[in-house]
């Protein structure tokens, strides 16, 4: 189990606020007690949390491609990266590490969202191109890995690993939507496009 977070600002390159990723990346610590780290640039801050598994050495995150205009924040296991690395080699890539995680970096770069139609796994991660000035964040189909976003009043979107790493950025408003929990109590869960809470306006 490990755990990421993040904080990119959709409306330009304004500085992260280091210190408050820290803190979103803090308290999901336990999600990942083999270390934490860091990318931050204008506009876009990622955090990571690991538990070592896969490369103990060579595996840390956030990881990069050579140029380091791709960036990714991983949580999960893709059971396939060997058979996805070997056809990512056959076109020219060029590893660093034996971690599945840079098989994400170079499979966006070789195929970008279609790169999920390559990964068999669970999984939950954010990718920044800085080239392509493009941020996706994917999860596995089943949602096994969990996966938490908003996007906050000041044009910031926010995501972690858990919701307590989104509140405890401070601009989420802790506002319960009644017509939700209707939902939720009627059907077993809260249809789209509502989330539980109150979704401020201008936000989505």
């Amino acid at each position: 189990m490990c755990g990421i977070t993040g904080i990119v600002d959709m409306r330009g390159e304004r500085p992260i606020d280091e210190s408050l990723l820290r803190a979103m990346n803090g308290v999901i610590g336990h999600r990942g007690p083999d270390g934490d780290g860091f990318h931050f640039e204008p506009g876009v801050g990622f955090g990571h949390r690991r538990l070592s598994i896969i490369d103990l050495e060579g595996g840390k995150q956030p990881l990069y491609n050579e140029d380091h205009t791709v960036v990714v924040t991983y949580n999960g296991e893709i059971f396939n990266f060997m058979e996805v690395e070997r056809e990512l080699l056959q076109r020219g890539h060029t590893f660093r590490t034996r971690s599945d995680t840079e098989v994400i970096v170079h499979a966006w770069e070789e195929w970008g969202v279609e790169c999920l139609k390559r990964f068999n796994g669970m999984f939950a991660f954010a990718v920044w191109d800085r080239r392509a000035k493009t941020l996706f964040i994917a999860r596995d189909r089943l949602g096994v890995k969990p996966l938490y976003y908003a996007m906050l009043p000041d044009g910031a979107l926010a995501f972690g690993s858990e919701l307590k790493s989104i509140l405890a950025h401070g601009g989420l408003a802790r506002t319960i939507d009644p017509h939700a929990v209707e939902e939720y109590f009627a059907l077993g869960y809260v249809a789209e496009p509502r989330t539980i809470g109150m979704v401020s306006p201008g936000n989505s």
